[in-house]
């Protein structure tokens, strides 16, 4: 499997690119990273260094790909955080060039917007984008309840409210969503849900609640959907083994203490998790 993997990059830890390479090379995918961002870190510490590069840099490295006549072998395009709408054209654009040269491939956009508890942490613009254009032309999107929320218009408290945001979405484009992190009113304190909707049915998949918040988490994730949903056609199969991938993951983040995720100490949890999570079929 070859994918094209377009989002930040830090030099330190494991956000955007960083995060989501390891993973899927470690699962036995060729990744072709193309970096939106070259940080230090991530922001969460406060203080970084580096830019985020231009628009034409990431054009100008899609054809460089694409005049070695690669593009009918890739699978399928990831992306993540966006440093600008300009940014988030020529990651559309790259989309675009890899669906024209190989029909079966897809989409998979990460709409970065903000979480609950941090509201809004991309660049202005970003989010009406994420709503307005690349939403719209992705073939599967995982955002997480906050992301829901706004890309919906709705406002999420119950299981059904979820749903019907889920199916809205559905209505604008997207095949597949995998939504990542979901506490409603019938979520124990202690569990966290995910939910999977795609052709094969809507899923909810319950894991516990892990007290820990580390960034990157979010990324790895959505690699690993995206990986999974190619590889089986299932998202239900795709959920079950992301979930209990990053489950694994998580803990074994938590109970290191370390504020980076253990992507590489923890990697026999994408190839085999200790626990495995199964998803229920609710729609």
């Amino acid at each position: 499997m070859n994918l094209l993997s377009i989002q930040s990059h830090v030099a330190y830890g494991h956000v955007g690119n960083a995060a989501a390479t390891f993973p899927l090379q470690r699962l036995g995918a060729e990744v072709w990273p193309v970096h939106t961002v070259q940080f230090s870190n991530h922001t969460g510490y406060g203080a970084w260094r580096g830019q985020v590069f231009g628009a034409d840099l990431i054009r100008d490295v899609m054809a460089g790909i694409e005049e070695r006549g690669v593009l009918p072998k890739c699978d399928g395009v990831l992306s993540g955080y966006m440093g600008d709408a300009a940014i988030g054209e020529a990651i559309l654009g790259a989309a675009a060039k890899v669906k024209a040269a190989n029909a079966n491939a897809q989409y998979c956009c990460d709409p970065v917007i903000g979480d609950v508890g941090r509201g809004v942490f991309v660049r202005p613009g970003i989010p009406e984008f994420m709503r307005g254009k690349a939403v719209p032309e992705a073939d599967v999107i995982t955002p997480n309840q906050f992301e829901l929320d706004y890309l919906s218009g709705l406002k999420i408290t119950a299981l059904s409210d979820a749903l019907k945001a889920v199916k809205r979405l559905h209505n604008v484009g997207p095949k597949t969503i995998l939504v990542t992190s979901l506490h409603v009113e019938d979520t124990p304190k202690d569990s966290i849900d995910l939910i999977a909707s795609g052709p094969d049915g809507i899923f909810r998949l319950r894991t516990p609640l892990l007290d820990i918040s580390v960034n990157g988490a979010g990324d790895a994730i959505a690699a690993l959907f995206f990986f999974h949903l190619l590889k089986t056609k299932s998202s239900a199969e795709a959920l079950s083994s992301a979930a209990s991938s990053i489950f694994g993951l998580m803990k074994r983040t938590k109970e290191e203490g370390s504020r980076e995720i253990l992507l590489i100490e923890a990697q026999e949890e994408f190839v085999s998790p200790a626990r495995k999570f199964h998803a229920e079929k609710i729609g």
